[in-house]
């Protein structure tokens, strides 16, 4: 969860200005500066929670993959290392030769398969944090453009504000109208570039 608050929060402070120039001004339009907490938002928003959850399940079987394939390796090894240690510093015959290099491989496929699943968790966040981000964006330049407002910031980047100027509920409703889900899958593939002829 605490990812996707930051991956939102990234976003969405690129929308704001510089801490010297966060001075509240009002006009008769209001207020030109809104203030939103992205970390309330973005941790409270539907799609963003159930994508949480989704995110942790995953997590969770990566965590529990990692460990049975630690047994596993370990089981395996074990013998192997007793088998060399009575060999007193002999070459291993054939056969244990050929136990070693299946360990070997068992070792290498384990290894290629966690980080194949790391990278397509990371991925995975990546996506999700990428739609809320982009939806919330969105969001508050809707708010913004409404309002005739200048700027929307996050209000953790702000000394002190007018409450008035908070549409934290606004965002947060308006973005779970307009985002009700998101897709918990990894970054969409860019498309390969077409083949060029190699021929004559």
């Amino acid at each position: 969860m605490k990812k996707i608050v930051l991956g939102a929060a990234a976003a969405a402070l690129s929308l704001g200005m510089s801490g010297a120039a966060l001075a509240q001004k009002n006009n008769s339009s209001g207020a030109q500066i809104l203030v939103v907490d992205i970390a309330r938002v973005s941790g409270e928003c539907n799609a963003c929670r159930a994508a949480a959850q989704q995110l942790q399940t995953q997590a969770t079987t990566f965590q529990q993959r990692q460990q049975q394939l630690a047994a596993q390796l370990q089981s395996a090894s074990t013998p192997l290392e007793t088998a060399l240690t009575a060999l007193n510093g002999k070459q291993p015959d054939a056969a244990l030769q050929g136990r070693i290099t299946t360990f070997e491989t068992q070792r290498n496929t384990a290894a290629q398969e966690i980080q194949r699943t790391g990278n397509t968790l990371q991925s995975t966040e990546a996506h999700v944090n990428q739609q809320i981000a982009a939806r919330l964006r969105t969001v508050l330049e809707q708010i913004r453009a409404k309002r005739g407002a200048t700027a929307v910031v996050a209000a953790g980047a702000t000394w002190a504000f007018n409450p008035a100027a908070d549409v934290t509920n606004e965002a947060l409703t308006t973005l779970n109208a307009q985002l009700p889900s998101v897709s918990v899958t990894p970054l969409p593939q860019a498309a390969q570039p077409a083949q060029q002829p190699t021929g004559r």
